[in-house]
């Protein structure tokens, strides 16, 4: 979800670090207990050692006045008991774990002396001090370099396995989201809108912000030419929603009077298992294709008129398929994909990576 959907306040609920908000109704659970009835005493003891956060902007994250190997060893004093030289030794331990050169003079350090890249290595050291069961890593590639990105990822990764823990993972680049996730939840103005596993979201898309997102990518292979479908307007305001589907003002598929804004969608089994979306016709978006999108929207005349930005640009008739959008263009399974993410995924599920021009890449299948 873009920025103001409520992805790290919901990540921050989990850990009980947004003490000025009231939540009302719901529930949190972990090993059979709902967070939000722990006593604050008893959360303390989860929040660090079993389920720990890595901070999406760690300079801010960082005690600036404290070195930074205090600041990891501190995890181990407060959970473990840990004297001060044992909980240095462990910092050092960690610092080695995550990659850092000479890690004992490195946690004599303080924050401004490490490079953006060595910082949010040291906010992943002090999230896995304690070996927690689940990590939620906000946005632990923001402000990063490409090269430093992908170093920092495979730390994560490498990390999951040596710990053994499970990732909650906030980002905005659906290329990582391909790369990494297993299961994904695309959220809009503060609610879940689509959830599945990952060929879901980005094969078989059944919300209309979903394919939105993927639209408004260039693919690899695209020559030039090929216009990108922007997602209209911008995010709601939260403190006054549009009435019915929040996703409606923008959505290209609404149907105006009708469900889309008279009636909030309900998140549902939609397909497969576990393939929910929050559109009141999501069974008939199964054959929308983000490249029908780009061949059918005229994305020239919306810029032209900025005036109805805000408006939906297809209105549908309340008894008008949306499978029409399709048409009969006979779109191959995975039309819908940025091409990086093709890629990826491709590589994951061993079905030979292939460049963007659709031809097996000679150094991965020799």
């Amino acid at each position: 979800g873009e920025s103001g959907s409520g992805k790290s306040v919901t990540a921050m609920s989990i850990l009980g670090l947004q003490p000025t908000l009231d939540i009302t109704e719901g529930e949190i659970l972990w090993k059979g207990r709902d967070l939000l009835t722990l006593p604050e005493e008893e959360r303390r003891h989860v929040r660090g050692k079993e389920i720990a956060m890595i901070f999406q902007d760690p300079l801010t994250a960082l005690n600036p006045v404290h070195s930074v190997g205090n600041q990891i060893g501190e995890m181990a004093r407060i959970h473990e008991g840990l004297s001060k030289k044992d909980a240095f030794g462990r910092a050092v331990e960690m610092l080695d774990l995550v990659g850092i050169p000479e890690p004992r003079e490195r946690a004599r350090m303080y924050p401004h002396e490490f490079s953006g890249g060595m910082r949010q290595r040291a906010m992943i050291a002090m999230a896995i001090t304690c070996k927690p069961d689940l990590l939620i890593a906000d946005e632990p590639t923001t402000a990063l370099d490409v090269t430093v990105q992908a170093q920092v990822l495979e730390v994560l990764m490498d990390i999951k396995d040596e710990i053994d823990s499970g990732i909650i993972l906030i980002t905005h680049d659906l290329g990582v989201v391909a790369g990494l996730a297993d299961q994904v939840m695309v959220m809009y103005a503060g609610k879940q809108v689509e959830m599945g596993t990952t060929e879901e979201i980005f094969y078989e898309s059944r919300h209309p912000y979903t394919l939105g997102l993927l639209a408004s990518l260039p693919r690899l292979d695209d020559v030039g030419d090929e216009p990108l479908v922007p997602i209209t307007g911008a995010p709601p305001s939260l403190i006054r929603k549009p009435t019915g589907c929040a996703f409606h003002p923008r959505c290209r598929f609404a149907r105006v009077p009708g469900l889309c804004d008279a009636e909030v969608p309900a998140l549902r089994l939609v397909a497969g298992d576990a393939h929910m979306s929050a559109c009141h016709y999501a069974e008939e978006l199964s054959e929308v294709t983000v490249e029908s999108l780009r061949q059918v929207v005229d994305v020239e005349a919306e810029w032209t008129d900025v005036e109805v930005a805000a408006e939906p640009i297809v209105t549908e008739k309340a008894d008008e398929p949306l499978a029409h959008i399709a048409g009969d263009m006979g779109m191959e399974r995975g039309a819908a994909h940025p091409g990086v993410a093709d890629y990826v995924l491709n590589e994951r599920a061993g079905r030979g990576a292939t460049r963007p021009d659709g031809n097996l890449d000679p150094e991965e299948n020799p």
